[in-house]
C-alpha cells in the first residue's frame, strides 16, 4: 500500500463525514476494503459497503451498544491517509484555499495531488 489519493471529491465544509462517505464508496467500487475513522461508524453505511462487496475497516464508537469486531492490523494503514492529507497541505494554495470558486480549488487540489504523488 502506497497511500496515493485515488478519488478526489469536493463537499461543502459543513457536511459530516458520514454524509459524504457514500459518495466515496460509490467511486471505489471493486475495492476489497474501506478504511475509515469512527466518524463513519453507522450500521447502514457498513451494510451498504458489504452489499457492494467491500469489507469495512471502521472502529466502533465508544458509546456503541453492540461492539464491532474490527481489523486492527488493516486499520494501522490509516496513517497513510493522514499522511496524504499532510502532504497535500504542503501546497499553500490548497491549505489556505485562496480560490473562491469550488471548480478552481478542485483543479488546484488535483494539480497538487498530481505533482505530490504521481510525478
Amino acid at each position: 500500500m502506497i497511500g496515493r489519493p485515488f478519488v478526489l471529491l469536493l463537499t461543502p465544509g459543513n457536511v459530516a463525514d458520514l454524509k459524504a462517505a457514500p459518495l466515496f464508496a460509490d467511486a471505489i467500487r471493486g475495492a476489497g476494503f474501506l478504511i475509515a475513522d469512527k466518524g463513519c461508524d453507522a450500521n447502514s453505511f457498513r451494510r451498504s459497503l458489504r452489499e457492494a462487496g467491500m469489507r469495512p475497516v471502521i472502529p466502533g464508537r465508544s458509546n456503541r451498544k453492540r461492539l464491532i469486531d474490527d481489523d486492527k492490523e488493516r486499520y494501522r494503514d490509516r496513517h497513510l491517509i493522514e499522511n496524504a492529507f499532510c502532504r497535500l497541505k504542503d501546497f499553500r494554495r490548497v491549505a489556505t484555499r485562496y480560490d473562491k470558486l469550488s471548480r478552481n480549488f478542485l483543479s488546484a487540489a488535483a494539480l497538487a495531488i498530481l505533482v505530490a504523488f504521481w510525478i
